[in-house]
């Protein structure tokens, strides 16, 4: 029988992992390619041999999303399967117009077929949009659980942007293991938290592999949610952020909307901050889709260690990247502290920008006056670096989850946002948490 040609359309995430659950042993299929968009640097490479099994020796080859349209007639394909996440339901059904105009099937794939079961309990940290304030919200369900007496490791969403055959399975106890696997800046920013708080974190490319080491050596495995697409593992309790501050995006957006759809509790973070309207629409929008989810409001306070040594001055402040690119927000706390404690100017970093930095501002033109922290790559902390340094301003006020002077020297003072996940009210997520594994 002809096995059905298949294309997986992906950013390194969700693409490899569907085709590790479902496609990679099945002969029913032939995964013919990947296609890869949102994160420089993964077209041009192979889903290598030694993690494609033994269907595919010669590995599959990685193409940009722009050329799919060829490799569709080139490579004679049946189907096309749709593997990322963050994305408006339009953009997505653009895809599907533009695949079904070609010829072939076009879908993407839910749970049943792609979700590991675990021996050990799994909460999930999902949200429904980038940056809505998961990395807080996993570190607050792991300070919990650990404070309840449990071991707990965070397997975190994917991002191997390296040598995939390496980063099959990955272990993160201390910052010495961060070094080994020359992790990227938005690894760092993911995984160093986890660190400080005594949390070990698992990533990589298979993430059943990694599942079953987890398993080993906790009581509960916290899957750490990336990019707002949903758990990889079948959960026990799957928490859901949302974000008034894009109020309607909860319902709007690919994979969001299934994480609200299938929430168990909802937090509504940055509600100091939000308008309160926008609260109440986003907590109704959430009850019309998913009425019987528990729902947390919360904030997410910021501070920095010196506030005197902002005020009055010229800032530059760098953000964290995805929150910024397809995540699509125009600001993010540093920002917030810079306005908060007193700049007497945001500098807009436009005219200081090199290399790649110039390239992520062409992409995303929407990026307000801020600079993202785009670090996939040596040479894009590099261009990160110099344009930080280039910057004709008195102070950098950084705003991303981790310490930029640890990678890169910077020519001028700085000050690092720090923020944790406060409920308001009740419940929070020590009762919730309580009432589901209290011992």
């Amino acid at each position: 029988m002809k096995r059905i040609r298949t294309i997986i359309m992906g950013a390194a995430g969700r693409d490899f992992h569907n085709f590790n659950t479902f496609y990679r042993d099945n002969d029913q299929y032939e995964v013919v390619a990947f296609t890869a968009t949102q994160i420089p640097n993964i077209e041009g490479r192979k889903y290598p041999a030694e993690l494609a099994g033994k269907l595919y020796p010669n590995g599959i080859d990685i193409y940009p999303e722009d050329e799919l349209p060829k490799l569709i007639k080139d490579l004679d394909v049946d189907e096309v399967v749709f593997a990322y996440s963050d994305v408006p339901h339009t953009y997505v059904m653009h895809k599907a117009s533009q695949v079904n105009a070609l010829g072939p099937d076009f879908f993407v794939m839910g749970t049943k077929r792609t979700q590991v079961k675990s021996t050990k309990p799994v909460v999930a940290v999902c949200a429904v949009r980038t940056g809505s304030g998961k990395s807080q919200t996993t570190r607050r369900v792991a300070q919990i659980l650990m404070e309840m007496g449990y071991k707990v490791a965070a397997i975190r969403h994917p991002m191997p942007y390296g040598d995939l055959v390496k980063q099959k399975v990955q272990r993160f106890a201390t910052y010495a293991d961060l070094d080994k696997h020359e992790c990227t800046i938005e690894e760092r920013e993911e995984y160093e938290p986890h660190i400080d708080q005594g949390v070990i974190v698992y990533a990589g490319v298979d993430y059943e592999a990694i599942l079953r080491e987890a398993e080993k050596e906790v009581d509960i495995v916290i899957w750490d949610g990336g990019n707002n697409d949903f758990s990889f593992y079948a959960t026990d309790l799957l928490i859901v952020v949302a974000d008034p501050l894009r109020p309607g995006h909860e319902v709007n957006y690919y994979p969001g909307e299934t994480n609200a759809r299938m929430a168990d509790v909802f937090v509504i973070n940055k509600v100091d901050t939000a308008n309160p309207d926008d609260v109440i629409a986003v907590r109704e929008s959430l009850f019309a889709v998913n009425p019987t989810a528990q729902v947390i409001e919360a904030a997410s306070p910021i501070y920095v260690d010196d506030p005197d040594a902002i005020r009055g001055k010229r800032v530059l402040v760098v953000e964290d990247g995805p929150t910024l690119t397809h995540g699509g927000m125009a600001f993010g706390a540093g920002y917030v502290a810079a306005r908060r404690y007193g700049a007497a100017e945001i500098v807009d970093p436009r005219q200081f920008a090199v290399g790649s930095i110039v390239d992520t501002y062409k992409k995303y033109p929407g990026t307000g006056k801020i600079l993202p922290a785009m670090g996939y790559g040596e040479q894009m902390v590099r261009d990160l670096e110099q344009t930080i340094n280039n910057a004709d301003v008195d102070i950098v006020v950084i705003g991303t989850p981790i310490d930029l002077n640890r990678i890169m020297k910077i020519n001028k003072p700085t000050q690092r946002v720090r923020y944790a996940l406060e409920e308001i009210g009740k419940p929070t997520l020590t009762d919730i948490l309580q009432k589901k594994f209290g011992k």
